[in-house]
């Protein structure tokens, strides 16, 4: 019993660790038991309603967070104050980019959302002291860059159809990562902020859900629930 007890992983992990969605996200996978300990203590779970500001673009950065679950939208606020969704997060997302004073985007609740929030001092110190830590912030930033880049592919070369099957797509794959064959999610933007998201007209997104739903590719349940009964299907519209 004491053997088997000493090999449990688990043990010395606070209980709410263990239960986390973010359990083995970027940050928390990569932490020690007494490191999870201390961050555990000095973390405060949140509850956001959509439309909730996270944190502001130029604001100065005191804290870090996990999505434990919802959808987060990341915006770039231009000088003239006009606004640009860049980019969505999903659980276990990490929100933050370590060792910047200032936030250069804003992010906020897309859906309603549950962040855990620690300090940017600790976790800048565990930084600092746990290689995994670092490497896989480093993985993260690279995958967010690919990303990016696969993103201004979509709106710069795809036709409108591909451009919101994509959009489709990436809600769908982050809503249920554990279903490969179909999936069911609610809309996390409105038509007006997927037009904005898409570089496309609300006409034009309207006009393309409804050519999806007419093909069988999708159904449409209370304008924001969507079901994609063949995500191979939506896939191959992506891949087009």
């Amino acid at each position: 019993m004491d053997i088997a007890r000493s090999e449990d992983p688990d043990i010395g992990i606070p209980a709410t660790c263990r239960v986390c969605e973010a359990r083995d996200g970027v940050v928390c996978g990569a932490l020690a038991a007494a490191q999870l300990r201390e961050l555990c203590k000095h973390s405060t779970r949140r509850k956001l309603d959509a439309g909730c500001e996270i944190v502001a673009q130029g604001e100065e950065v005191s804290s870090y967070s996990n999505i434990m679950n919802g959808v987060v939208k990341l915006c770039k606020v231009m000088p003239d104050g006009r606004q640009q969704i860049v980019g969505l997060q999903f659980a276990p997302d990490f929100i933050g980019r370590p060792f910047v004073p200032e936030s250069t985007l804003s992010a906020e609740a897309a859906t309603p959302t549950e962040i855990c929030v620690f300090p940017r001092g600790l976790l800048d110190r565990m930084i600092t002291d746990t290689p995994e830590l670092q490497r896989n912030l480093h993985a993260q930033a690279l995958k967010e860059l690919d990303a990016a880049r696969e993103w201004m592919l979509t709106l710069g070369r795809r036709t409108a159809q591909e451009k919101v099957a994509s959009l489709l797509y990436l809600v769908a794959t982050h809503a249920e990562p554990e279903t490969t064959s179909s999936a069911a999610f609610d809309l996390p933007l409105s038509r007006s902020e997927i037009a904005d998201f898409l570089g496309l007209t609300i006409e034009t997104v309207s006009r393309q859900m409804t050519k999806l739903r007419k093909r069988g590719v999708i159904r449409i349940e209370n304008n924001r629930h969507i079901v994609v009964p063949d995500m191979d299907e939506l896939e191959r519209l992506v891949s087009a």
